[in-house]
């Protein structure tokens, strides 16, 4: 059964069967995914795959600081969601914020040596884990082509426009 190719009509363009079937697994797998790394993240570093992301993020700016907003922009959440995770972060120790020296309505959040030490120790089981669910699974090609396919979708949803409806916007 088709779901509804109506675009001649002048209705809505519903997907066909095989969209449909591809859109269900996609979204079974990566609802699966983040399930699975979060459960990891829990048990091995106390903490949700999200602020891992935070700490990484930050272990890989220079100085391991990053300005609040390019962190938020660079993580794909709301600046109250990154104000949240980073206050978080800082009770335990792994993040501090500090006021931006070129601007001084902006801050900075600041990877701790704690930090530092907390994303070194969880690295390891997080990439076993990553590997594990997907790069185990798959032949080199499919690799190649599942960075192809996520560039192209990432690309047509991030637009250039500063009047986008970006989560980092908001």
């Amino acid at each position: 059964m088709e779901y509804m190719t109506t675009a001649s009509t002048g209705g809505p363009r519903w997907l066909t069967d095989e969209e449909q079937g591809v859109w269900q697994a996609y979204l079974h797998a990566t609802t699966l995914m983040e399930d699975h790394l979060d459960r990891q993240l829990q048990r091995d570093a106390g903490m949700p795959h999200t602020y891992y992301g935070l700490l990484v993020q930050l272990s890989r700016a220079p100085g391991r600081q990053k300005r609040m907003t390019e962190l938020a922009k660079d993580a794909k959440i709301t600046r109250s969601r990154l104000s949240h995770a980073v206050a978080r972060l800082e009770k335990n120790g792994w993040v501090r914020r500090e006021d931006c020296p070129s601007d001084k309505r902006g801050q900075n959040a600041v990877l701790t040596d704690e930090g530092q030490d907390m994303l070194t120790r969880s690295a390891p089981g997080h990439v076993e884990a990553v590997r594990q669910a997907i790069f185990a699974r798959l032949s080199p090609q499919q690799v190649k082509s599942l960075g192809e396919i996520m560039q192209v979708i990432a690309g047509g949803l991030q637009p250039e426009d500063t009047d986008a409806d970006l989560p980092w916007l908001r």
